[in-house]
């Protein structure tokens, strides 16, 4: 055992001299202090058939390989850690001498992105679940579903964006579609309350100018129970503009019609957009109507919910006090820096 003991430490040493990183002083040491196959493990498990009388000896022996085993292979870790310090210093040394660094740039939070974050927090302390939905959408959700006649302005080519050669596919013109969606997925057969708020993109074939986008965000949030009326739709939707804008907002409703809302209304605001405070159309809004909630699997006689849906781009142009809408997605650095 001891002539073995003695020529373990020496293949370790002639092995150690050619190890010149740490990847390979890890494999060196996996090879003597392996717990399954290392060579000083495994005369370590050979004490047992030891004799006696010499396993004092013999154990006093392998305890002192074990210890300048160990001590050389920190020694020759702290060595090589030393070298790498070394390397990375010299590879990304910088000269504290120079008069002036040149000065970090900081990325900038879209407007829109940070719109979209105030309104979907404000939905979550509330307790609507936020979802998101398809933007290629078949007429059915978009229309259909949501009580649109079949002779609605809305349905028109000159309106919405339809797919070449798969008229039942458009490019969604509201995130309304998924009012019906959602109810289904959610209302377990018409049985239970839900809300729900889900922004997105919007495309509508529109003549671009200052106040017009073919596309862009809208937010919109709907919510059913047995017990919801008029007063609850004024309540949530202060809520959510004042999140927006981080104070109290002048509000008013007047009559407006949706075909999926009963009663509908408009939703203004107060604001000043650099021709003095006015009120300013802001959303859409009202009572879902019975036919929408017979869609989605209530049963209107027992079941009330309210939606709303607002243009978000809007909103963020009063908040900001933004002059034209094509400057979100015009990608001008000049404009995103100043936010």
């Amino acid at each position: 055992m001891k002539e073995q003991l003695a020529s373990v430490k020496k293949e370790f040493e002639a092995q150690l001299k050619r190890v010149s990183d740490l990847s390979q002083l890890e494999e060196l040491e996996q090879t003597f202090f392996g717990r399954k196959a290392g060579a000083f493990t495994n005369l370590a498990k050979q004490m047992k058939d030891v004799a006696v009388e010499q396993k004092k000896a013999i154990g006093e022996m392998m305890n002192e390989v074990r210890t300048n085993i160990t001590k050389e292979l920190e020694e020759k870790r702290a060595d090589l850690q030393r070298e790498e310090m070394k390397k990375i210093v010299d590879i990304e040394s910088i000269d504290v001498t120079q008069p002036q660094l040149p000065k970090e740039e900081h990325g900038h939070i879209h407007p829109m992105a940070q719109g979209l974050k105030d309104m979907t927090d404000a939905a979550l302390a509330m307790g609507f679940l936020v979802e998101d939905g398809p933007e290629l959408e078949s007429q059915y959700f978009v229309f259909d579903s949501l009580n649109f006649p079949p002779d609605h302005p809305a349905r028109e080519g000159m309106d919405t964006f339809y797919v070449k050669d798969h008229p039942e596919l458009c490019m969604r013109a509201h995130v309304s579609n998924m009012q019906v969606r959602l109810m289904r997925k959610y209302s377990e057969g018409g049985t239970k309350p839900m809300r729900a708020a889900y922004p997105g993109r919007v495309f509508r074939n529109e003549d671009i100018d200052a106040t017009h986008e073919h596309t862009f965000y809208q937010f919109e949030a709907l919510a059913v129970s047995k017990d919801i009326n008029i007063a609850n739709l004024i309540a949530v939707m202060k809520e959510f503009v004042s999140s927006l804008y981080q104070r109290d907002v002048e509000i008013r409703f007047r009559p407006g019609y949706f075909p999926f809302v009963e009663p509908g209304f408009e939703l203004d605001i107060k604001a000043d957009i650099g021709r003095g405070e006015e009120w300013i159309e802001m959303a859409g809004c009202g009572l879902i109507h019975p036919n929408v909630l017979k869609e989605a699997g209530y049963d209107p006689n027992e079941w009330q919910g309210l939606a709303f849906g607002m243009g978000l781009n809007r909103l963020i142009m009063v908040k900001y006090g933004i002059e034209d809408i094509r400057h979100f997605q015009s990608g001008d650095l000049r404009f995103l820096k100043q936010f």
